[in-house]
């Protein structure tokens, strides 16, 4: 990279936005998956909305790829250096500029991490909502850019329902501010929808103002046992029922996921007994200090006699709420631990989800021989994660089994995405769930507002001349 370009970026960031040399670590081109192959000549550090205008001005005069990086702890290798790209961190834009207690609304910065603005939130006695596993480390633009779920999208939605308005830069350093405060504002489209989801390829988010709520005053949680899919689904519909808008969270853990988090996360205890084919989180958070935990037991009092679960244990102190909570967050470490393996982030019908694992199994093995799978995740919206790992000492077939796992979901028409991106690991894999009109139309979209691709190419479509797949 030449020297005056290098002096040029430095002059716009001053010494502490430019890295460059032996300043550029490991951190910067490794993500979840691992350590990526490409380490960038330079990582710019704007600390500013005027910063990054000039930066991506600059960049796209020069016809200079970038990616854009918050936490870097998404799951589809979307923030990772390819060969020729420099890395713009936000890393530096991490203040939260204004909180609206009244109004229910917070302004942040977008490279603030997500826990930071959930205790800015529980400070003044609200709640921000999005959570994730990854709280600590990943950031607000980042939840943004890849419209982010997470554990409580069945009573708050998911990133894009929490957003009221954004600020971004364009491809050629315009400044979009639409950072609308009002929940009603249908005055023409709504700009910030754009960008929510969109990865970083047709914009780069500074700034966001989020909703909040008011914090729930009670919290039950409960860790039951099931024998039959049908069961969990009585029991999902019954605890909707009962509860309406105080059910938080209905999660699922199929019996082989259960079995390998209890044997890989230390310090995880089972809630209830193995032997069971599945295991459920439920959670209440309301607002009946006196009420709520005996309309919750009832519930699952009813639960119990209706034979929906065969065993379950509710908790009675924070402490077990959590460890209840460790064993569900469990899940993704576990299914960590089963690499090399490939893993999957879908969304299916509730009709799908009963077949998931007989079908899959069926395909998996009559192909490639024994397979394990491992599932589990957010049964109520329709999302479950899952793991596939082909046994024996062969090398993984990694693009057989995603092959295989993502032509039955175009099957079955659903997500191969619910809730991490496409990024470049599921680009090939994305005419399974948008049709060609659809596909079309995101590509005169990134045509139109980045003509040059110099946005986080590669990323959902192709680097060659902005096609997808």
């Amino acid at each position: 990279m030449q020297t005056d370009f290098l002096d040029k970026l430095r002059d716009i960031l001053g010494e502490k936005g430019l890295l460059t040399g032996q300043d550029v670590h490991a951190g910067y081109h490794t993500d979840p998956r691992g350590t990526g192959d490409v380490r960038p000549e330079a990582v710019l550090r704007p600390a500013s909305t005027s910063q990054v205008s000039q930066i991506i001005a600059f960049c796209h005069e020069a016809s200079q790829p970038v990616v854009v990086q918050g936490g870097l702890t998404g799951l589809v290798a979307g923030a990772r250096p390819e060969h020729g790209e420099i890395v713009i961190s936000l890393e530096r834009m991490n203040k939260i500029e204004e909180i609206d207690t009244k109004a229910g609304k917070i302004t942040v910065q977008a490279g603030t991490p997500l826990q930071v603005v959930q205790e800015a939130a529980d400070a003044h006695d609200l709640v921000y909502p999005l959570d994730l596993g990854a709280r600590g480390s990943c950031s607000i633009g980042g939840n943004l850019a890849t419209n982010a779920g997470g554990n409580r999208v069945i009573r708050y939605g998911m990133t894009r329902d929490l957003t009221l308005g954004i600020e971004a830069v364009l491809a050629d350093g315009t400044i979009v501010n639409s950072l609308n405060r009002h929940i009603k504002n249908n005055t023409g489209y709504d700009l910030k929808q754009l960008f929510i989801g969109s990865e970083g390829t047709l914009g780069l988010i500074t700034r966001a103002t989020l909703r909040l709520f008011p914090k729930p005053k009670t919290q039950v949680v409960a860790f039951c046992a099931a024998d039959t899919f049908d069961a969990v689904l009585d029991l999902m519909t019954h605890m909707r029922s009962a509860l309406g808008s105080d059910l938080s969270a209905f999660e699922v853990i199929w019996a082989k996921t259960y079995e390998a988090i209890l044997a890989d996360v230390a310090g995880v205890k089972a809630p209830v007994p193995l032997g069971h084919a599945f295991y459920v989180l439920i959670e209440m958070m309301g607002s009946d200090v006196v009420n709520d935990s005996e309309k919750f037991e009832t519930c699952l009092g009813e639960a119990l006699e209706k034979d929906m679960i065969v065993d379950a244990v509710l908790s009675r102190s924070t402490a077990e709420i959590d460890a209840f909570w460790d064993v569900r967050d469990g899940m993704a470490y576990a299914m960590g631990k089963q690499q090399p393996a490939v893993g999957f982030d879908i969304s299916l019908s509730i009709a799908d989800m009963k077949t998931i694992e007989e079908v899959l199994l069926t395909r998996l093995q009559s192909a490639l021989g024994e397979v394990r799978l491992f599932i589990g995740g957010h049964l109520a919206d329709g999302n479950l994660h899952l793991v596939a790992k082909a046994t024996g000492d062969r090398p993984q077939p990694r693009d057989q089994i995603q092959d295989i796992v993502y032509e039955w979901v175009g099957e079955v028409g659903g997500s191969i995405s619910a809730e991490h991106g496409i990024g470049t690991l599921k680009r090939a894999y994305l005419r399974q769930s948008r049709s060609a009109t659809e596909l079309a139309l995101m590509r005169t979209l990134k045509q139109a507002m980045d003509p040059k691709n110099i946005l986080n190419p590669g990323r959902v479509f192709s680097s060659q001349a902005n096609h997808l797949g």
